[in-house]
């Protein structure tokens, strides 16, 4: 029988352990040793080292479970529990030296997640969900933050970066929230996007052409902390959709403003 809290304390010890070694690349880390994965894609050696540390460790923490992990370490073969793995959620930021970027590791179980850490290592924050156990923050509960009216709402998003055929619809939806909202943050870190959604500091996140690695662990924190997640129709194919919206009490005014302006 896996126990999920016991899992939650083991992955967030690892987080910490991979996340001390990040920190420490980043002091002295060389821009020549980037990869370019495809345009604006970057990959460093860094994210590779994370990933097999955060792969060789889950292994043996769970054997019986597969991988979903960005930089391809190790393979989902089926198993009704899988591992997603971003080891370095916001790249572009680590090479050049700003904040924020994190660890993202979720467990999902039949596509669901049931276990979401996000380490966001400048800050060393660390937020953990257990599916219906609630969310926390360096060990305390979070809540979504309220708001009465859409007014009152920070959102957060991201830019398009390497896709660009949908950029003037995109464009159309941010400035809809540009006009009904209190502002947009782009951090550049989905991950820490849906974390800071969750502990209260956002109010809802938007974003299209994410993977699962981006979001899974940030999904269950929403969830677990009173929040609505779903795709830009209102549906669930928010982890393997590409296109999420993730919000607070006024999710479904959200939604309405992305039906309005996103081709349906």
């Amino acid at each position: 029988m896996i126990s999920l809290s016991t899992l939650r304390h083991t992955v967030a010890g690892l987080a910490y352990e991979v996340g001390a070694f990040i920190r420490q690349e980043a002091a002295t880390f060389d821009r020549s040793k980037i990869e370019i994965k495809g345009l604006n894609d970057l990959v460093s050696y860094v994210d590779k080292s994370a990933e097999e540390r955060l792969v060789a460790a889950l292994k043996k923490a769970l054997p019986e479970a597969g991988f979903i992990a960005e930089e391809g370490t190790a393979q989902d073969d089926g198993q009704p529990y899988l591992w997603v793995i971003d080891p370095l959620d916001g790249t572009t930021n680590f090479t050049h030296g700003l904040p924020p970027f994190a660890i993202s590791v979720a467990l999902l179980h039949e596509k669901k997640p049931v276990l979401g850490v996000v380490y966001e290592i400048g800050a060393d924050e660390m937020f953990t969900a257990v599916k219906g156990e609630g969310a926390f923050l360096n060990g305390e509960p979070i809540r979504i933050a309220p708001a009465q009216r859409l007014g009152e709402a920070l959102m957060a998003t991201g830019f398009p970066y390497h896709e660009f055929a949908w950029m003037e619809d995109y464009l159309r939806v941010m400035k809809g929230f540009m006009q009904k909202t209190q502002g947009l943050r782009r951090f550049g870190s989905a991950a820490t996007d849906l974390a800071y959604l969750a502990c209260g500091r956002f109010h809802g996140f938007f974003e299209k052409g994410l993977k699962p690695w981006d979001v899974a662990a940030g999904v269950l924190l929403v969830q677990e902390a009173g929040g609505t997640v779903t795709d830009f129709r209102g549906g669930e194919n928010y982890l393997f959709g590409q296109e999420i919206l993730a919000g607070n009490s006024l999710h479904s005014q959200m939604l309405e403003i992305i039906a309005v302006n996103w081709p349906q």
